[in-house]
């Protein structure tokens, strides 16, 4: 990795990836404490409702990240209007979703799960802080999201734990997400503020940097609204063929494979994006250098990933999950693949980022939603949770691998590359 990137691409790599990993150790310990706590049903109910308000985030989201990091890297004198533009634009986004669910609860019948909603909707207020993440990323400075994500976590881990032992309900851990948000939000103003390096006073919104940001982030929310569906789309086939059972056990699945393992690879891109960024605008040589690098790394942790589940992932259901979970054994065996794909996917959506090609997230997107849709409804009626992990696997080939070999342009760069 040295060799093609910098040192301050290694530190930086360096943080995001040790916050990862000790996210993932204690969440190893605690998370299927709460997973058997609350047992899969109501784990089933919360997750459905974190999966249905999960296809708002591209409204809540605007596809901003990799835009305005990318912005700020290319323009860094404007920083300071790319986040306070981002940040309104954000803003009143959230005040038109969160009016709109609170509308519709008042004028429908109750719902059991409309309290879930509202806390879950609500905690997208406090996310609106992660435009500062926008900034450290594109700094470098992944030293301070270390900072404050590990020091958040010890006081959510520690909640959570209580929470366990005095069996709470899905409400109190429903709550700590909001709370998560919050203090992560905090600790990014009050270091930024520390170092001088946030100026309120010149926060001023733009509307042509308005214009320019959601115009070029527009393929983004798009895609992203097709990402969003095309995964959710398992968990309502689940909850309509089969209930909150089947949902909280896909959870658990879900649970190992994306929030413990397909972070690490999320995290090492993310963190090297910048550079990226930097060597697409000034060395093209540098930057095809870097990108196969970057490929090279993620096959290789996909290949680890999908090899350390099939040879012990039933162990660690078995050790860790109560019984109402062993139907994922199966399951997590199949899914615990998809990250092969799913990294070398992004890679290549921050290529598009770089050269403008956004529209070609969209078509891929578009094509892996289609076939995700198709697959559910032929194989979760008949197999369960095990049809969902065969969908979402082919699904994640066909959207990740497929389509670069169809898009012909994509296929030459990619032999180019290599």
């Amino acid at each position: 990795m040295t060799s093609v990137f910098s040192k301050k691409d290694f530190i930086a790599t360096k943080w995001f990836t040790l916050e990862k990993l000790i996210q993932l150790i204690t969440g190893v310990f605690i998370i299927p404490q709460i997973f058997s706590t609350l047992g899969s049903v109501d784990i089933g109910k919360l997750k459905f409702v974190e999966a249905i308000l999960g296809m708002l985030t591209p409204l809540f989201f605007l596809g901003l990240s990799a835009i305005c990091i990318r912005e700020i890297v290319f323009n860094p004198k404007r920083s300071q209007q790319i986040l306070a533009t981002a940040f309104y634009l954000r803003l009143v986004s959230w005040i038109v979703i969160f009016t709109g669910i609170i509308l519709y609860f008042k004028f429908t019948k109750d719902s059991p799960l409309s309290g879930l909603y509202l806390i879950i909707a609500f905690s997208y207020l406090f996310k609106l802080t992660d435009i500062f993440e926008y900034y450290l990323l594109a700094k470098k400075q992944t030293k301070v999201i270390f900072t404050s994500k590990i020091t958040t976590l010890i006081v959510i881990v520690s909640l959570q734990y209580y929470g366990v032992v005095h069996q709470f309900d899905v409400y109190y851990f429903a709550k700590l997400i909001v709370l998560d948000f919050l203090l992560q939000g905090l600790i990014y103003i009050i270091i930024l503020k520390y170092n001088n390096e946030l100026h309120f006073k010149q926060w001023q919104f733009s509307w042509p940097m308005a214009k320019s940001l959601l115009t070029k982030s527009f393929p983004l929310i798009i895609s992203n609204s097709l990402i969003v569906f095309y995964i959710t789309i398992d968990e309502l086939f689940l909850k309509y063929f089969h209930g909150d059972h089947a949902n909280g056990v896909f959870a658990s699945v879900q649970f190992l494979v994306i929030g413990l393992s397909w972070n690490i690879g999320f995290s090492i891109i993310n963190a090297l994006y910048p550079s990226l960024a930097e060597s697409f605008q000034a060395n093209q040589t540098l930057y095809q250098e870097k990108i196969k690098q970057l490929l090279k790394i993620m096959l290789i942790l996909g290949l680890l990933i999908g090899g350390f589940y099939t040879l012990f992932g039933n162990a660690i259901l078995d050790r860790y999950f109560s019984d109402s979970y062993m139907e994922a054994k199966l399951p997590l065996l199949i899914f615990c693949w998809a990250p092969l794909f799913v990294f070398l996917g992004m890679v290549y959506e921050k290529h598009l980022v770089n050269s403008d090609n956004l529209q070609k997230n969209v078509y891929r997107f578009a094509i892996g939603c289609v076939s995700n849709v198709l697959l559910c409804y032929l194989l979760v009626p008949v197999w369960s949770v095990t049809g969902a992990a065969i969908a979402v696997l082919i699904s994640h080939f066909i959207t990740n691998i497929m389509y670069v070999f169809l898009d012909k342009k994509s296929r030459k760069q990619l032999i180019s590359i290599f």
